[in-house]
């Protein structure tokens, strides 16, 4: 498997700054992704450990290659430990390293450089690829599934509430009328006769997040790793959440709430946080980012 050649983790400094932390603390990067975050974690430790997870095998492998490359020093590679883990299977983790609670826990939810990337996951717009879009590709039904057997009210329903797509209707009529649909080049090129671009993005760009999410459980996911907070972090620890898509971002933020106003935590940003101007002309994939940061009491 290549290593993808620039990986820039988004607002490092910020997620480093929030989860304040300690040389011997126990951290969690539960979307370790291509291993930024991870690895800027693990450099700040001393005798602490950093467990890295992520639900995508492959992503975790490039995790494991990347760190390698990019951490010289062999005692800090060995803070870190990966688990092949989704967020509702986080705390399997904890019990594997026999961590009772973590002194800091961080989610970057967004989907990584290499799954848009690669056409043979099936994310891709650009790249043609088998209409797939499994995070874990040894478990459940593939985008493939949802758009060939969903009833036509069924597929609007989903792209209108998990992708916010005012068009979701004519988009499912187009697609059960194109059915069988089996790669991401179809799905993308019928979606963009039904409804002409109009903007910057590509009019099939909310159709595919939305069976993303679908495919994914990524809200049920999400609900999970925010009820188990608590549970998870030891009084005094940190959370930082990293969202780019609305509908994540307000689940996180009424999460917050919820907890602040249960007395569990305290909310450490009082606005969202963004990316600098900087961070954003150098990366821009981090233009849509937003930080959310609480401390557990």
């Amino acid at each position: 498997m290549d290593i993808p050649n620039r990986h820039v983790p988004v607002m490092l400094p910020e997620c480093l700054e929030y989860l304040a932390i300690r040389p011997d603390g126990v951290y969690l990067d539960a979307t370790c992704g291509m291993g930024g975050h991870t690895g800027a974690i693990a450099k700040q430790l001393t005798t602490g450990i950093v467990i890295g997870c992520d639900r995508d095998a492959e992503s975790l492998e490039l995790a494991r290659q990347n760190t390698t490359v990019n951490i010289a020093d062999a005692a800090t590679l060995e803070r870190i430990r990966f688990h092949h883990v989704s967020f509702s299977q986080v705390g399997t983790a904890l019990e594997a390293e026999r961590v009772p609670q973590l002194d800091g826990l961080l989610a970057d939810l967004g989907v990584s450089r290499f799954q848009l990337t690669e056409g043979a996951r099936g994310f891709s717009l650009m790249a043609d690829g088998p209409l797939d879009m499994r995070m874990d590709r040894s478990q459940g039904p593939t985008a493939a599934d949802f758009v060939n057997t969903g009833s036509e009210k069924d597929l609007a329903d989903l792209i209108y509430q998990l992708g916010e797509e005012r068009r979701s209707r004519k988009i499912a009529r187009a697609i059960v009328r194109a059915r069988p649909v089996t790669t991401t080049g179809q799905l993308a090129k019928l979606i963009e006769s039904a409804v002409p671009r109009t903007g910057k993005l590509h009019p099939a760009t909310q159709t595919f997040m939305a069976l993303r999410i679908a495919v994914n459980q990524e809200n049920e996911e999400l609900d999970a790793l925010l009820a188990s907070l608590p549970k998870l972090v030891k009084p005094g620890g940190r959370v930082v959440m990293l969202t780019f898509m609305s509908l994540e971002d307000r689940k996180v933020k009424r999460a917050f709430q919820e907890l602040q106003r249960n007395g569990q935590v305290k909310i450490l940003t009082k606005h969202v946080v963004p990316p600098t101007d900087e961070e954003v002309r150098d990366n821009p994939p981090s233009r849509s980012a937003k930080l959310r940061a609480l401390e557990i009491l």
